[in-house]
């Protein structure tokens, strides 16, 4: 009798235990994807000219993934992208972007990971170099 109790101690104990290394694996999974769909989405944007960056509004607005990303089944639409722009403060050629990701993961918690960079009208070396 006691050892059937002690067998099934040590198996709730390795289910515990796989249950917190699935979750743990699909975490470290989902935060590499969304740093992959944000540098994606980086990419792209480094691709456009000012007159696009400034029309930005402020604001958050959603963006669609990428398709290269929404086309796998496990991913479908469970993650959600978006940017928001803001005005470096004393600079008026250089807008601060900043792209947040959020999805669910097997647990059901919500995630979030942002990434922001600096966009430059003529480039951000000229600000760090020329300071005139």
């Amino acid at each position: 009798m006691l050892a059937a109790i002690i067998m099934a101690f040590s198996i709730a104990t390795s289910i515990s235990t796989l249950q917190r290394g699935f979750r743990s694996v699909d975490s470290a999974r989902n935060i590499s994807l969304a740093a992959q769909i944000m540098q994606s989405e980086m990419e792209r944007i480094r691709l456009k000219d000012w007159a696009t960056i400034d029309s930005y509004g402020p604001g958050p607005s959603t963006l669609t993934v990428d398709t290269v990303f929404t086309s796998t089944a496990s991913i479908g639409t469970r993650f959600a992208l978006s940017r928001s722009t803001a005005a470096v403060a004393g600079l008026t050629d250089v807008k601060e972007i900043t792209l947040t990701v959020t999805w669910t993961g097997i647990d059901s918690r919500v995630n979030t990971r942002s990434y922001s960079t600096y966009y430059g009208r003529y480039g951000l070396y000229d600000y760090f170099y020329n300071t005139t």
